[in-house]
């Protein structure tokens, strides 16, 4: 049986989704969010047809933090494929349910994307095929029912997956001529790279919050996890960057000069 393993599928389409994102999660007002918003209430910007009422103003509004996240497209498998097309207003029987749902096919639909990234991969053709199984089953997991998705356990998914991806990293980082560096977990927040070669270094879970990666060679580099939130990728190469995600992307900054995968899009906010 063929699998369906393509990146595309994994995109957000906030047309198709009851704004799932916009009422399920909480948010505590900060540099990201201008207010306080509980679990389960509606943003006060979200209109009845389930769009964002400030959606072109977001971030001078004071919610820079929605112009980052990303669901991979798990707000319109809840909302067209768990829930058969029934929005929470039109049937609140299903509120609890369908919030609670949301975030666990987030978590299984983000290890679907890293899965994919892994496929797409040639040095990993070794583990392609234990690749593709861990994928059918994680894809199956979020074709489940409200009730057997409360009862998944997300930990265990990642840990299966993880033990595959730490292996592609591997193997795709390994061509690469030079010292590979693990700067895995490492502190990098605020570090001075500018035009750096990490090319082939593991920055697994590295913090590089407000960093200077400007003009850095980041190809081929594993950046599963990391946190790039105002790190200056202005110049900076990651093409074949391992494991990076549109939300990391929309969270630093960047220019017309970065080099991105053909997976990721340039964010608007990006000069």
């Amino acid at each position: 049986m063929h699998i369906r393993t393509s990146r595309e599928g994994l995109r957000a389409d906030c047309g198709s989704c009851f704004g799932l994102c916009c009422v399920a999660l909480p948010f505590i007002a900060s540099a990201d969010f201008a207010r306080d918003k509980a679990s389960g209430d509606p943003c006060r910007n979200l209109d009845t047809d389930f769009r964002c009422g400030i959606h072109a103003r977001l971030r001078d509004s004071g919610y820079r933090g929605c112009t980052v996240y990303d669901c991979f497209g798990a707000g319109q498998q809840v909302s067209r494929e768990t829930f058969g097309g029934r929005d929470w207003r039109a049937a609140p029987e299903t509120a609890r349910e369908m919030f609670d749902a949301f975030p666990v096919v987030r978590h299984l639909r983000e290890l679907l994307w890293y899965l994919a990234d892994a496929l797409e991969r040639e040095a990993a053709r070794p583990l392609h095929k234990r690749l593709r199984k861990v994928y059918a089953e994680t894809a199956e997991l979020t074709r489940l029912g409200p009730a057997e998705l409360a009862l998944v356990d997300v930990g265990e998914r990642r840990e299966t997956a993880n033990a595959l991806l730490l292996r592609t990293s591997e193997l795709v980082r390994a061509p690469v001529r030079g010292r590979k560096k693990d700067r895995r977990g490492a502190d990098l927040m605020g570090a001075r790279l500018r035009g750096a070669d990490l090319r082939g270094v593991s920055l697994r879970g590295a913090c590089l919050i407000a960093a200077d990666l400007s003009g850095a060679d980041l190809r081929e580099t594993d950046l599963i996890g990391a946190d790039l939130r105002d790190a200056d990728l202005s110049g900076a190469d990651l093409r074949g960057g391992l494991f990076l995600t549109q939300m990391q992307v929309n969270a630093a900054r960047g220019d017309t000069a970065t080099g991105l995968p053909p997976a990721l899009d340039r964010p608007p906010h990006w000069s």
